[in-house]
Protein backbone atom coordinates (compact mmCIF):
# COMPACT_ATOMS: atom_id res chain seq x y z
CA UNK A 1 0.00 0.00 0.00
CA UNK A 2 1.39 3.17 -0.88
CA UNK A 3 1.86 5.86 1.63
CA UNK A 4 -1.07 8.19 -0.21
CA UNK A 5 -3.28 5.46 0.23
CA UNK A 6 -2.33 4.83 4.17
CA UNK A 7 -5.33 5.59 6.40
CA UNK A 8 -4.39 9.05 8.69
CA UNK A 9 -4.05 6.80 11.98
CA UNK A 10 -1.39 4.82 10.29
CA UNK A 11 0.71 7.61 9.64
CA UNK A 12 1.05 9.62 12.48
CA UNK A 13 -0.11 9.99 16.05
CA UNK A 14 -3.26 12.29 16.27
CA UNK A 15 -1.55 15.38 17.48
CA UNK A 16 1.65 15.10 14.77
CA UNK A 17 -0.47 14.00 11.95
CA UNK A 18 -3.18 16.95 12.90
CA UNK A 19 -0.22 20.01 12.75
CA UNK A 20 -0.72 23.47 11.46
CA UNK A 21 -1.01 23.03 7.58
CA UNK A 22 -3.75 19.77 7.99
CA UNK A 23 -5.77 21.65 10.82
CA UNK A 24 -6.00 24.39 7.87
CA UNK A 25 -6.45 22.15 4.95
CA UNK A 26 -9.28 20.06 6.67
CA UNK A 27 -10.82 23.55 7.81
CA UNK A 28 -11.23 25.34 4.55
CA UNK A 29 -12.11 22.01 2.41
CA UNK A 30 -15.70 22.48 1.60
CA UNK A 31 -16.50 19.04 0.69
CA UNK A 32 -14.88 18.20 4.36
CA UNK A 33 -17.08 20.69 5.54
CA UNK A 34 -19.95 19.45 3.99
CA UNK A 35 -19.27 15.68 4.93
CA UNK A 36 -18.20 16.43 8.93
CA UNK A 37 -21.97 18.74 8.78
CA UNK A 38 -23.89 15.21 7.47
CA UNK A 39 -21.96 12.59 10.07
CA UNK A 40 -23.04 15.35 12.89
CA UNK A 41 -26.73 15.77 11.86
CA UNK A 42 -26.78 11.83 11.45
CA UNK A 43 -24.86 11.85 14.93
CA UNK A 44 -27.27 14.08 16.66
CA UNK A 45 -30.28 12.43 14.95
CA UNK A 46 -29.49 9.17 16.82
CA UNK A 47 -29.08 10.70 20.09
CA UNK A 48 -33.10 11.10 19.81
CA UNK A 49 -32.66 14.33 22.04
CA UNK A 50 -35.90 15.80 23.63
CA UNK A 51 -37.53 17.57 20.71
CA UNK A 52 -37.11 21.75 20.73
CA UNK A 53 -35.26 21.79 24.21
CA UNK A 54 -31.85 22.79 24.22
CA UNK A 55 -28.99 19.49 25.73
CA UNK A 56 -25.56 20.18 27.12
CA UNK A 57 -23.56 17.88 25.19
CA UNK A 58 -19.88 16.43 24.51
CA UNK A 59 -18.16 16.38 21.34
CA UNK A 60 -15.00 14.13 21.79
CA UNK A 61 -12.38 14.83 18.85
CA UNK A 62 -14.07 18.02 17.75
CA UNK A 63 -11.30 19.06 16.10
CA UNK A 64 -11.55 22.72 14.63
CA UNK A 65 -15.10 22.75 15.42
CA UNK A 66 -17.10 21.37 12.08
CA UNK A 67 -19.38 19.19 13.98
CA UNK A 68 -19.61 21.53 17.05
CA UNK A 69 -21.27 24.12 14.12
CA UNK A 70 -24.22 21.73 13.87
CA UNK A 71 -24.88 21.61 17.32
CA UNK A 72 -24.86 25.54 18.08
CA UNK A 73 -27.07 25.65 14.60
CA UNK A 74 -29.54 22.98 16.26
CA UNK A 75 -29.40 25.86 19.75
CA UNK A 76 -27.15 23.42 21.81
CA UNK A 77 -24.82 24.10 24.19
CA UNK A 78 -21.52 21.83 23.86
CA UNK A 79 -18.08 20.99 24.78
CA UNK A 80 -15.20 19.62 22.59
CA UNK A 81 -12.59 17.84 23.47
CA UNK A 82 -9.48 16.72 20.99
CA UNK A 83 -5.71 16.30 21.30
CA UNK A 84 -4.49 18.59 18.29
CA UNK A 85 -3.55 21.88 19.32
CA UNK A 86 -3.51 22.95 15.83
CA UNK A 87 -6.76 21.69 15.50
CA UNK A 88 -8.09 23.74 18.78
CA UNK A 89 -6.52 26.89 17.40
CA UNK A 90 -8.30 26.79 14.16
CA UNK A 91 -11.15 26.29 16.03
CA UNK A 92 -10.39 29.33 18.39
CA UNK A 93 -9.64 31.64 15.50
CA UNK A 94 -13.25 30.43 13.68
CA UNK A 95 -14.60 31.46 17.36
CA UNK A 96 -16.77 28.74 17.93
CA UNK A 97 -19.84 28.68 20.25
CA UNK A 98 -18.75 25.50 21.99
CA UNK A 99 -16.32 25.45 25.23
CA UNK A 100 -12.79 23.71 24.53
CA UNK A 101 -10.66 21.18 26.00
CA UNK A 102 -7.41 19.67 25.09
CA UNK A 103 -6.86 16.56 26.41
CA UNK A 104 -6.40 12.72 25.10
CA UNK A 105 -9.06 10.75 25.17
CA UNK A 106 -7.30 7.65 26.00
CA UNK A 107 -6.26 9.19 29.43
CA UNK A 108 -9.96 9.68 29.86
CA UNK A 109 -12.65 12.44 30.10
CA UNK A 110 -12.09 14.67 33.16
CA UNK A 111 -15.91 15.56 33.88
CA UNK A 112 -18.51 15.18 37.05
CA UNK A 113 -20.77 12.66 36.90
CA UNK A 114 -23.87 12.82 35.12
CA UNK A 115 -22.60 15.95 33.08
CA UNK A 116 -23.63 15.83 29.72
CA UNK A 117 -27.08 15.06 27.96
CA UNK A 118 -25.52 13.70 25.13
CA UNK A 119 -21.97 12.62 23.20
CA UNK A 120 -20.93 12.73 19.88
CA UNK A 121 -17.65 12.24 18.10
CA UNK A 122 -16.93 11.92 14.15
CA UNK A 123 -14.10 9.80 13.11
CA UNK A 124 -12.06 10.35 15.89
CA UNK A 125 -12.38 6.66 18.05
CA UNK A 126 -10.25 4.23 15.80
CA UNK A 127 -7.44 6.28 16.67
CA UNK A 128 -7.33 4.67 20.18
CA UNK A 129 -6.93 1.17 18.21
CA UNK A 130 -3.54 1.93 17.59
CA UNK A 131 -0.43 2.12 20.28
CA UNK A 132 1.64 5.37 19.34
CA UNK A 133 3.56 4.63 22.39
CA UNK A 134 5.32 1.70 24.09
CA UNK A 135 2.57 2.70 27.14
CA UNK A 136 -0.13 3.03 24.73
CA UNK A 137 -2.67 -0.56 25.08
CA UNK A 138 -5.21 -0.40 23.27
CA UNK A 139 -8.08 -1.87 25.34
CA UNK A 140 -6.76 -0.30 28.06
CA UNK A 141 -6.90 2.97 26.82
CA UNK A 142 -10.84 2.26 24.87
CA UNK A 143 -11.85 0.92 28.84
CA UNK A 144 -9.94 4.42 30.39
CA UNK A 145 -12.20 6.30 27.92
CA UNK A 146 -15.30 4.30 27.87
CA UNK A 147 -15.64 4.25 31.70
CA UNK A 148 -14.77 7.82 32.02
CA UNK A 149 -17.51 8.79 29.47
CA UNK A 150 -19.74 6.44 31.05
CA UNK A 151 -19.97 8.15 34.61
CA UNK A 152 -19.68 11.25 32.86
CA UNK A 153 -23.12 10.79 31.16
CA UNK A 154 -26.64 11.76 32.67
CA UNK A 155 -29.08 8.26 32.84
CA UNK A 156 -30.88 7.78 29.92
CA UNK A 157 -28.55 9.60 28.01
CA UNK A 158 -26.70 8.37 24.26
CA UNK A 159 -23.12 8.12 22.73
CA UNK A 160 -22.91 8.51 19.30
CA UNK A 161 -19.55 7.39 17.66
CA UNK A 162 -19.31 7.78 13.75
CA UNK A 163 -16.03 6.09 13.30
CA UNK A 164 -14.35 3.98 10.04
CA UNK A 165 -13.60 0.54 11.22
CA UNK A 166 -10.10 -1.15 9.49
CA UNK A 167 -12.06 -4.28 10.32
CA UNK A 168 -14.23 -6.57 12.35
CA UNK A 169 -11.41 -7.33 14.91
CA UNK A 170 -11.21 -3.20 15.51
CA UNK A 171 -14.50 -3.42 15.98
CA UNK A 172 -15.17 -6.04 18.28
CA UNK A 173 -12.58 -4.85 20.66
CA UNK A 174 -14.24 -1.67 20.33
CA UNK A 175 -17.50 -2.66 21.10
CA UNK A 176 -16.08 -5.03 23.56
CA UNK A 177 -14.89 -2.82 26.20
CA UNK A 178 -17.76 0.30 25.46
CA UNK A 179 -19.92 -2.86 27.06
CA UNK A 180 -17.68 -3.58 30.32
CA UNK A 181 -17.63 0.02 31.10
CA UNK A 182 -21.21 0.07 31.29
CA UNK A 183 -22.46 0.94 28.28
CA UNK A 184 -25.33 -1.14 26.25
CA UNK A 185 -25.97 -0.69 22.70
CA UNK A 186 -24.76 -1.37 19.33
CA UNK A 187 -23.72 -0.79 15.51
CA UNK A 188 -26.07 1.08 13.57
CA UNK A 189 -24.91 0.92 9.52
CA UNK A 190 -26.51 3.64 7.07
CA UNK A 191 -26.34 2.49 3.75
CA UNK A 192 -24.70 -1.20 4.26
CA UNK A 193 -24.31 -2.39 0.77
CA UNK A 194 -23.12 0.95 -0.65
CA UNK A 195 -19.29 1.20 -0.80
CA UNK A 196 -19.06 5.15 -1.05
CA UNK A 197 -22.60 6.21 1.41
CA UNK A 198 -22.07 3.65 3.58
CA UNK A 199 -21.19 4.50 7.09
CA UNK A 200 -20.76 3.06 10.96
CA UNK A 201 -22.15 4.69 14.33
CA UNK A 202 -21.26 3.23 17.37
CA UNK A 203 -24.59 3.72 19.53
CA UNK A 204 -24.22 3.74 23.26
CA UNK A 205 -27.10 3.64 25.70
CA UNK A 206 -26.14 5.01 29.41
CA UNK A 207 -27.87 3.44 32.31
CA UNK A 208 -30.41 1.82 29.92
CA UNK A 209 -31.37 -1.06 27.91
CA UNK A 210 -32.64 1.19 24.60
CA UNK A 211 -33.91 -0.18 21.33
CA UNK A 212 -31.42 0.22 18.82
CA UNK A 213 -32.28 2.91 15.79
CA UNK A 214 -32.35 1.19 12.07
CA UNK A 215 -29.97 2.36 9.67
CA UNK A 216 -30.99 4.30 6.95
CA UNK A 217 -31.31 2.26 3.47
CA UNK A 218 -32.65 -0.73 5.47
CA UNK A 219 -35.41 -1.23 2.81
CA UNK A 220 -33.00 -1.93 0.26
CA UNK A 221 -30.84 -4.13 2.46
CA UNK A 222 -33.22 -5.83 4.40
CA UNK A 223 -32.69 -9.53 1.85
CA UNK A 224 -28.48 -8.87 1.88
CA UNK A 225 -26.77 -7.41 5.14
CA UNK A 226 -27.92 -6.68 8.27
CA UNK A 227 -27.75 -3.05 9.68
CA UNK A 228 -28.05 -3.28 13.24
CA UNK A 229 -25.76 -5.65 15.50
CA UNK A 230 -27.13 -5.34 18.80
CA UNK A 231 -24.65 -6.42 22.17
CA UNK A 232 -25.49 -8.35 24.97
CA UNK A 233 -22.27 -9.11 26.59
CA UNK A 234 -21.38 -11.58 23.58
CA UNK A 235 -19.13 -11.75 21.11
CA UNK A 236 -20.51 -10.78 17.22
CA UNK A 237 -19.06 -10.86 14.47
CA UNK A 238 -19.34 -8.46 11.67
CA UNK A 239 -19.71 -9.55 8.19
CA UNK A 240 -19.45 -7.61 4.39
CA UNK A 241 -17.61 -4.57 5.89
CA UNK A 242 -16.85 -3.51 2.01
CA UNK A 243 -20.41 -3.28 0.92
CA UNK A 244 -21.50 -3.61 -2.35
CA UNK A 245 -22.86 -1.11 -5.41
CA UNK A 246 -22.75 2.58 -4.37
CA UNK A 247 -26.21 4.54 -4.43
CA UNK A 248 -24.28 7.89 -5.95
CA UNK A 249 -26.14 9.80 -2.92
CA UNK A 250 -29.42 9.65 -3.87
CA UNK A 251 -30.52 7.52 -1.42
CA UNK A 252 -29.25 9.47 1.04
CA UNK A 253 -30.76 12.80 -0.23
CA UNK A 254 -34.02 11.48 0.05
CA UNK A 255 -33.62 10.10 3.67
CA UNK A 256 -32.17 13.33 4.94
CA UNK A 257 -35.41 15.23 3.11
CA UNK A 258 -37.65 12.66 4.94
CA UNK A 259 -36.28 13.45 7.86
CA UNK A 260 -36.54 17.04 7.53
CA UNK A 261 -40.03 17.02 6.78
CA UNK A 262 -41.35 14.51 9.88
CA UNK A 263 -39.54 17.85 11.68
CA UNK A 264 -41.31 20.40 10.41
CA UNK A 265 -39.06 21.83 8.26
CA UNK A 266 -39.39 23.08 4.68
CA UNK A 267 -38.14 21.07 1.76
CA UNK A 268 -37.62 21.40 -2.03
CA UNK A 269 -40.12 18.89 -3.71
CA UNK A 270 -38.72 15.95 -4.87
CA UNK A 271 -37.31 14.87 -8.84
CA UNK A 272 -36.39 12.00 -10.13
CA UNK A 273 -32.76 12.86 -10.43
CA UNK A 274 -31.42 13.26 -7.04
CA UNK A 275 -33.90 14.52 -5.05
CA UNK A 276 -33.06 18.24 -5.69
CA UNK A 277 -34.70 20.90 -7.87
CA UNK A 278 -33.42 21.34 -10.97
CA UNK A 279 -32.99 24.87 -12.52
CA UNK A 280 -35.28 24.45 -16.01
CA UNK A 281 -33.29 25.02 -18.94
CA UNK A 282 -35.00 26.96 -21.73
Amino acid sequence: MSSSCRRPEHTAPPDVFYNEEEAKKYSQNSRMIEIQTQMSERAVELLNLPEGQPCFLLDVGCGSGLSGDYLSEEGHYWVGVDISTAMLDVALDREVDGDLLLGDMGQGMPFRPGTFDGCISISALQWLCNADKRTHSPPKRLYTFFSTLYSSLSRGSRAVFQLYPENSEQLELITAQAMRAGFSGGMVVDYPNSSKAKKFFLCLFAGVTGVLPKGLGSEASDKTVSNQVQYSGQRCRFKNMKGKSAKKGRDWILEKKERRRRQGREVRADTKYTGRQRRPHF
